[in-house]
């Protein structure tokens, strides 16, 4: 959607959000009295003026998740919002500053309306409600003022009509507790982000690796040898290197899904839109020397590749795909060995593997990192009945749940 589409929506939302929003909030920080205003960003245009903002916490608070950087945020916005004409999406960004005007919070929301039948329905949730694309979506806060920021939110969604619950998905351990501690959160699901520490050489991290994963790297390595094979890592990082190496990656990584054997893969990318969206989100993000594709070459075919997003000192690996007629040679774990190989080489400290606990993922023996989502609806019994629908929805497969589902999410146009 257009910049001006966007901010054309200003008309519809409340009086109460029709411009920036004013509210305090103070608390001890650090054995300090800490009084906070929140201005709320309703439209792209702010949120693209946020710029030195972003960049702010992205050093205060130490990111490494690409979903938290401000150019996933604006090409989210520009290919997903307003995408059905039964859902009405409204930017709800709430920004933090202290006495100083430095900014210690952005928490992304987004205002959702949607109609089911006679009914109305608005919920507010952290941007990226996607088939899968944002894994992650916990807000920028400076360590110190996670309930300062919950409390803030909350106050501002006291004044706006309209809204039944909040939805915080995926939020971290520190601002788990400062929601517990501020709200009554209706907790319903807990993920686990699965991270690499690494060592100053390969040498060290493969001896920390266990005796079966060392045979099965020094497997992966030997056979294509024998075979008389012979691999080069290729590193997309240019933006014009990285379109071309996502064309590929959508033709491996739709031919992993629909393979008939072997752990079942969804092709996350099946749709137009969604390959549009990683497109341009790389693009934007390659700009700035975030983006590695990383590609396992055999002769002159590409034949596994994963996308890596650097971040600070991190590096995140995001999908992959590969060819299955090279299934034999284990190209998928070459190729995150490979990958390993040039985070430590380039200086990186940690290697962020993403969600799930698949064992392909466990025998590198990643530390675990716990995200969490909850529900937190207003004190209203129409609010109140309409969170517990959803949460049956969300939780149960049967008739109801399914009749719940077909109301509560309108098939959105991801096509």
């Amino acid at each position: 959607m257009s910049e001006a589409n966007a901010t054309d929506r200003r008309g519809e939302l409340p009086a109460e959000v029709r411009g920036p929003m004013q509210l305090g909030a103070r608390e001890s920080v650090a054995s300090h009295a800490v009084e906070l205003t929140t201005n709320i960003i309703i439209d792209v245009a702010g949120i693209r003026a946020l710029k030195p903002d972003y960049e702010h916490l992205y050093h205060a608070t130490g990111n490494t998740l690409p979903f938290a950087l401000q150019d996933w945020h604006l090409t989210w916005c520009a290919h997903f919002l307003n995408r059905n004409p039964q859902i009405r999406d409204q930017p709800l960004f709430h920004v933090l500053r202290d006495s100083a005007a430095e900014c210690v919070a952005i928490v992304p929301l987004i205002l959702t309306r949607r109609r089911l039948g006679p009914l109305k329905l608005a919920t507010v949730g952290l941007i990226g409600a996607d088939p899968g694309l944002t894994e992650i979506r916990n807000p920028l806060v400076k360590p110190g003022y996670e309930c300062l920021t919950v409390r803030a939110v909350h106050q501002s969604l006291a004044r706006i009509r309209e809204w039944d619950w909040i939805q915080w998905s995926g939020i971290s351990a520190a601002m788990a507790e400062a929601l517990a501690r501020e709200t009554a959160p209706q907790w319903y699901r807990t993920n686990a982000d699965y991270i690499l520490d690494l060592p100053p050489s390969w040498d060290e991290f493969r001896a920390g690796l266990k005796h079966n994963v060392r045979e099965s790297l020094r497997h992966c390595y030997n056979s294509l040898r024998r075979d008389g094979h012979t691999f080069e890592l290729v590193v997309a990082r240019e933006r014009a290197e990285v379109q071309q190496a996502l064309q590929r990656f959508f033709e491996l990584h739709e031919l992993r899904a629909n393979m008939a054997s072997g752990t079942r893969h969804p092709n996350w990318f099946g749709s137009q839109s969604l390959r549009d969206f990683l497109c341009d989100v790389c693009d934007s993000l390659a700009a700035g020397d975030a983006v590695r594709v990383f590609q396992l070459r055999i002769g002159t075919e590409i034949v596994a590749a994963r996308i890596g997003f650097v971040v600070a000192d991190s590096l995140y690996l995001y999908y992959s795909g590969f060819a299955p007629a090279w299934a034999r040679y284990s190209v998928m774990t070459t190729t995150m060995a490979e990958a390993l190989k040039y985070a430590i080489a380039n200086g990186l400290t940690t290697a962020n593997l993403s969600l799930t606990g698949e064992q392909s993922k466990l025998r590198w023996r990643p530390r675990l990192v716990q995200f969490h989502s909850a529900l937190v609806h207003r004190e209203f019994l129409s609010s109140r009945i309409a969170c517990s629908a959803y949460r049956v929805a969300m939780s149960g497969n049967g008739a109801p749940a399914r009749l719940l589902k077909s109301l509560f999410w309108p098939h959105r146009d991801w096509n």
